[in-house]
């Protein structure tokens, strides 16, 4: 299920993550960890955090399912009606941030220094002015995913991060300051603006060319439940992470960059290999979950293959990138985030704070096939209670003070466990008895587990994080060893059980 999947689709899917990353190292390299730099991190990152928190995944979750039993004359009368809703709460919440823009600043960066609080503020401004391009580009890349032009909808964020990373390498190299707020808010405008111009492209073959007018056709929206309970679902899970480095953003100027920067350790595994996993899984799982209701044995055979091997993958994928962190989190942080104006003890704190986060991957893999299950099950009520519950723990660890950033790491850690146990006990106990396939699951982890133990007895989870130019023997021998770490745990996984070896089969 997983090998077959388009191989264009897959590469520039990849390749829209790999430029995401680039974005981020562009951004360390012109602001390193300064108070600047938590300001940029919240104007370029704002508009679409929103758009994807109210709309992007609900979309997906209400609408392919709506435009599969529409014509086409339909399906753009469906898309018109729900982008002229967008827009107007769109313009209203941009507003309300114009309104509030000092103190809205103050609460998404509250270690931003006296200095910069203006900086913040017109930060804020900026979002306003990109979250409608943002909206609108949410609802046409979900009309692209249910055209499956997949080159339209990956190489979007293909133009957004090219624009954005040429405009970070210019303020870079001309020193700006605090100034390069204002020239960053105008690229960010240029970016969204350029991506809607891609997608507007990409969907002139699927416009209505029956001659019908696409306002007049009959159409019947979801009611408001069904979207309620799709923003929340979809939302939630990227409300932890964004919540979790505002908090870091208390302990004072430039934490939430470091912070930032080391969630990107974290999430470049988990958005390249788990989700991609659970998200190429879905089809699968869902055939054989209509199969199976039929109450044939086949179907819940099906049913049965589709799950273990989805989660077998993305455990491995999981154990794996874990395992490489633990042992080269230095030496990744080094050459990813140590560039220009960067220290080396802002690279060794992203490392020491990455290194923590990587033990999440584990329960955000099982979380994330969970997830998938309950979807095509029609119960994501309990995924929103499980990511509900993982929100309150959060909240409950920085009351008592949990609030630097390895704290906040660790806290979040626990909520992602605690989100999957909910989830999983949601499936319910058969299921997970009959599904999980429990020697490939436990041999990567015991794996994992020795690796982790000999990187921290040898020294090398403490290795020396340092500028990417003075990068020595040292640091290209961590690189290597984490490598051949992830493979190890790969190989045992493979070795285990069929699961992992399924996939290459399927």
């Amino acid at each position: 299920m997983f090998l077959k999947a388009g191989l264009l689709s897959l590469t520039l899917l990849l390749a829209s993550r790999v430029l995401g990353v680039l974005r981020e190292t562009a951004l360390a390299a012109a602001f390193g960890s300064s108070g600047m730099a938590d300001v940029v991190i919240v104007m370029l990152t704002l508009p679409d955090w929103l758009a994807g928190v109210l709309v992007s995944g609900a979309l997906a979750y209400v609408l392919l399912p709506q435009w599969a039993k529409e014509s086409a004359v339909q399906r753009d009368a469906t898309q018109n009606r729900v982008a002229r809703r967008l827009l107007l709460m769109a313009v209203v919440l941009a507003v309300a941030m114009f309104v509030t823009q000092i103190p809205l600043g103050a609460l998404l960066v509250p270690g931003v220094p006296s200095s910069l609080q203006d900086a913040a503020s017109r930060a804020v401004a900026w979002s306003a002015l990109a979250l409608p391009a943002a909206m609108l580009a949410g609802l046409w890349a979900t009309r692209l995913q249910h055209e499956r032009d997949f080159v339209g909808l990956y190489s979007a964020n293909l133009v957004v991060n090219g624009v954005l990373i040429g405009a970070l390498f210019f303020v870079g190299a001309q020193g700006m300051g605090s100034a390069s707020g204002q020239v960053l808010g105008i690229f960010l405008l240029m970016a969204v603006l350029m991506r809607l111009l891609w997608q507007g492209w990409r969907l002139r073959p699927f416009r209505n060319h029956s001659g019908l007018p696409a306002t007049g056709a009959s159409v019947l929206l979801p009611s408001w439940r069904v979207w309620m309970w799709a923003t929340l679902g979809a939302g939630l899970p990227l409300t932890l992470p964004f919540v979790a480095r505002s908090l870091a953003s208390g302990a004072g100027e430039g934490a939430l960059a470091t912070f930032n920067y080391a969630w990107k350790l974290v999430e470049l595994p988990l958005v390249l290999a788990i989700q991609l996993v659970a998200s190429l899984a879905f089809p699968a799982i869902a055939r054989a979950h209509a199969v199976q209701a039929g109450t044939d044995d086949k179907g819940m055979d099906g049913m049965t293959a589709a799950v273990r091997t989805a989660l077998a993958l993305a455990w491995s994928l999981a154990c794996a990138a874990a395992a490489a962190l633990q042992v080269g989190a230095p030496a990744i942080a080094s050459l990813l985030f140590g560039w220009g104006r960067m220290q080396d003890s802002a690279v060794g704190q992203i490392a020491a704070w990455g290194t923590v986060g990587a033990w999440g991957l584990l329960p955000q893999a099982l979380l994330a096939i969970a997830l998938t299950v309950l979807a095509t099950m029609g119960r994501m009520r309990f995924a929103v209670l499980a990511y509900a519950l993982a929100l309150a723990v959060l909240a409950s660890a920085t009351v008592v003070g949990l609030t630097s950033g390895e704290a906040l790491m660790w806290t979040l850690n626990v909520s992602f466990s605690v989100a999957a146990v909910v989830a999983w006990s949601a499936v319910g106990a058969s299921a997970v008895r009959r599904w999980a396939p429990a020697s490939a699951l436990l041999a990567p982890l015991l794996v994992l587990l020795v690796v982790a133990s000999l990187a921290h007895w040898s020294g090398r989870a403490d290795g020396t994080a340092v500028h990417a130019r003075s990068m020595g023997r040292e640091q290209v021998q961590a690189l290597v060893l984490s490598v051949f770490a992830a493979l190890t745990v790969m190989a045992s996984g493979w070795l285990s059980g069929l699961g992992l070896r399924q996939v290459f089969r399927t």
